[in-house]
């Protein structure tokens, strides 16, 4: 008898039965698993169902009996395991236990990953096969090509003529390369190292080569995280000269790893940098360390502390850590040789201008907070410390600040009570002295914002609050507040003598100086406000005449020095702040007297989507001592618009429309001339493929807070996208008193799906020295294959 064959020739007669170990897809997978180098996400080493169905559907379905093959011909489409395979034939050899799929084979994959191929030949256990003209096409709409790939038995894929992108073809020359792609003459993926290493290989861009390697090795896409060298970075500045930044990764543990680099730069020498990182289940921790020998510390300005120094290093920490789901702990420290290095070398996390160490413990329930927390500014300036105005040294160690809030979850007496607790205690190792900051006054007067030696506050306060509305829409809000303040100073004897020969304007003040206060503060309110609605055939507006008053004692020691304010000493006055009861900033100021607060809210909206708000209104100091007409050593009340019985007018006005234009102008205005003391302008508008905004702000001048002259300032910033990838952007600030451009910065950028650009070059100016500091920096970034340019500040010159 001749072959035993059966055929079946019914269009789209579905078989079932047959299993195969795994997804004929596999050697495909590995395809896009060779790119992981790339970082593309892959469903290689996935594992599929032993015993999983197959599905399949053909024209005609061959059973040869005597080669113990079974072969769908025409159409064939298999799906398996969340795949579909789609080719003109299909054959299985029980024999040789081969899988054959040829004849524009195509395979979408669950996860949508799409494969094509000339043909797959696959042992069914998957360790040998061969896949011919083989193109994946990601999910994540990457793309990878190679002539063929084979698998051994070994567990190696190798991929000959290996292309790979993140970037969309062009729709209409799809001949047109990529903006980039990288292509390698072969690309070896070993399952068994988890590693895929690429030989002869270069980048291109555009269609032309830019770089190339002979070898490098990655890990496969299965391997979350590896040693390796990581992409180097650019620094530099005119002191430091120009470097490169290599770092190299070491993978410890899945729970903790570390980070060296090399930084080389052509003036200093090298920066050595090590970061440990580990994770726990409620939080994680970093250890950074760093350090250099400056090889010419005389490339700096001998004013300046780096110039100062050659061994310089660091050590910063910090840490997050979750007790529970209410509380949470955590740290951020840093210690340096000098108080500048991290800033200079631009150290990650720790470069900032202005770094706060500190400890903190957090918790958040609700309506009620608690936050527990020491620190201590370290200013990162160059001057050096001799320079009376020099910053560091005169930073207060904060051990502790306390702040608790509490709010009862049921009312009380049908209102709200609340309940909040501040505690700080303070030391400064070096006062602020009245000459620190400011000029020669033309007024005859000092300020003096920090006092050497030790301080402390402890305050605790509740407020009740219930509304009423009577059946005309007038809502009345009646309101008891008290407090107690515990007060204690041990301060040094030169801050004795500060606040006895403190004088404002030869105004005598009582600077008797003593180690504990205590005072307390009962106040009683009431506001009133009345919203009234008008509506028109096309708008409706609320105008809401509101009115506030505060009953309570004069300020306790509202004339004495003695008592130290650390966190009230910023006072604006404008019309976010009329209706607060208390307007000092912080806890060290208590608002004393009797005061009333009036004004007018406005809301507006219009049918064809402009909205606009507003308010405008005064404070009248009716009875006692006017605690900001009251002097302290920083003059915080001074030229505040407080210090009058009648204040300064208050007011703001702003609109928004649906086309992204939005404007406010908000002042504050002499009680009797209606002079312009403050004002502060915004507009800004996305039109288009413009988008800008401008700002001006007046303030007049202060001289016993310690600004002799008016300050006005212009900022501005626009983006202008010229087409669908390119833009261009800039901004400046301009100081109009000294006709000083302070900063500007402009540059350009590129995006699209696949790959961006960025160029931006900035400047910093004094009004009083002819230096300038400029800055450049470009950065690169290959969607899948990471950002390459310069760090955070590019490079700088003076």
């Amino acid at each position: 008898m001749g072959n035993a064959v059966k055929r079946d020739r019914s269009p789209q007669r579905i078989v079932r039965g047959l299993r195969f170990k795994a997804g004929v897809a596999f050697i495909a997978l590995a395809a896009a698993a060779s790119v992981a180098a790339a970082q593309v996400d892959s469903l290689a080493g996935r594992d599929l169902p032993e015993n999983e169905q197959m599905l399949l559907t053909a024209n005609t379905v061959v059973y040869d009996n005597d080669r113990n093959t079974i072969t769908a011909v025409g159409n064939v489409q298999i799906e398996y395991a969340g795949n579909n395979l789609v080719a003109q034939q299909v054959t299985y050899d029980q024999a040789t236990s081969r899988v054959i799929a040829s004849g524009e084979v195509e395979i979408v994959e669950e996860d949508g990953n799409v494969i094509y191929a000339d043909r797959i030949d696959v042992t069914d256990d998957f360790s040998e096969g061969f896949v011919d003209a083989l193109r994946v096409e990601a999910a994540d709409d990457t793309h990878f090509a190679a002539a063929s790939a084979e698998r051994t038995g070994d567990g190696r894929t190798t991929f000959l003529r290996g292309v790979y992108t993140a970037c969309e073809p062009c729709e209409e020359n799809p001949d047109k390369p990529p903006q980039w792609q990288i292509k390698a003459q072969k690309i070896i993926w070993d399952g068994e190292a988890r590693t895929v290493r690429f030989e002869n290989t270069r980048f291109e861009f555009f269609g032309l080569p830019l770089a190339w390697l002979p070898v490098f090795e990655v890990p496969d896409p299965t391997v979350e995280r590896k040693s390796g060298f990581l992409m180097p970075r650019f620094a530099g500045g005119s002191e430091r000269g120009f470097g490169v930044t290599v770092p190299y990764y070491l993978a410890l543990s899945p729970t903790y790893d570390l980070t060296v680099s090399v930084t080389g730069y052509t003036n200093q020498g090298f920066l050595g940098e090590a970061e440990w990182r580990q994770r726990f289940n409620n939080g994680e921790y970093n250890l950074k360390i760093a350090g250099i020998s400056q090889r010419d510390p005389a490339a700096w300005d001998s004013k300046k502390v780096d110039s100062t120094v050659t061994e310089r290093g660091m050590i910063g920490s910090t840490g997050d850590f979750s007790i529970n789901r209410r509380w949470s702990f955590g740290w951020d420290v840093l210690a340096q040789s000098d108080k500048n290095f991290s800033n200079t070398y631009d150290i990650g996390g720790f470069s900032s201008s202005v770094h706060t160490s500190q400890a903190y413990l957090t918790g958040l329930d609700d309506r009620n907070f608690f936050d527990l927390r020491a620190y201590h500014f370290e200013v990162q300036e160059s001057m050096l410390d001799s320079n009376n105005n020099a910053r560091n040294r005169k930073q207060p160690w904060v051990l502790p600040n306390l702040d608790y809030t509490y709010t009862a979850d049921e009312p009380v007496a049908g209102g709200e009570l609340t309940f909040d607790v501040n505690a700080q205690n303070l030391y400064r190792e070096e006062g602020m002295s009245p000459t620190t900051w400011y000029r020669e006054h033309t007024i005859e007067g000092t300020k003096v914002q920090g006092l050497e030696g030790k301080s402390g506050r402890l305050t605790a306060e509740a407020e009740w609050k219930r509304s009423f509305t009577s059946e005309g829409g007038l809502v009345v809000t009646p309101l008891l507040h008290a407090r107690g303040d515990a007060i204690y100073a041990d301060l040094s004897q030169d801050a004795i003598d500060e606040i006895s020969g403190f004088t404002i304007d030869k105004a005598e003040t009582n600077s008797d100086v003593r180690s504990a206060y205590y005072r307390s503060m009962a106040t009683a309110g009431l506001e009133a406000r009345w919203p009234i609605l008008f509506s028109t055939s096309s708008s409706s507006h609320v105008l809401e005449p509101m009115a506030q008053v505060f009953a309570r004692p004069d300020e306790p020691y509202h004339d004495r020095l003695g008592i130290p304010n650390e966190d009230a000493q910023s006072l604006v006055f404008d019309a976010t702040s009329l209706f607060q009861r208390d307007k000092f900033s912080g806890y060290d100021r208590i608002e004393g007297g009797t005061r009333a607060n009036i004004g007018i809210r406005y809301s507006g909206s219009f049918d064809n989507g402009v909205t606009a708000h507003g308010l405008f209104g005064q404070s009248y100091h009716l009875a006692g001592d006017n605690s900001y007409a009251s002097p302290d050593l920083v003059n915080v009340g001074a030229y505040s618009g407080l210090e009058t019985d009648r204040s300064d007018y208050v007011g703001m006005l702003g609109f928004t429309t649906p086309g992204g234009f939005a404007a406010s102008v908000s002042g504050r205005f002499d009680e009797e001339t209606f002079e312009i003391r403050r004002t502060d302008v915004e507009a800004g508008t996305n039109f288009g493929a413009v988008a800008a905004s401008v700002g001006y702000t007046f303030i007049q001048s202060q001289p016993l807070y310690g600004f002799d002259d008016d300050r006005r300032e212009v900022t501005a910033q626009t983006s202008i996208r010229f087409n669908e990838n390119w833009r261009g952007f800039a901004s400046g600030t301009y100081d109009l008193e000294t006709k000083t451009l302070v900063k500007n910065s402009f540059g350009f950028a590129y995006d699209d799906e696949c790959f961006s650009y960025r160029l931006n070059v900035s400047e910093k100016r004094t009004d009083d020295t002819d230096d300038v500091e400029r800055s450049f920096g470009f950065s690169i970034s290959l969607r899948t294959l990471g950002d390459f340019g310069t760090d955070s500040s590019g490079f700088t010159s003076g």
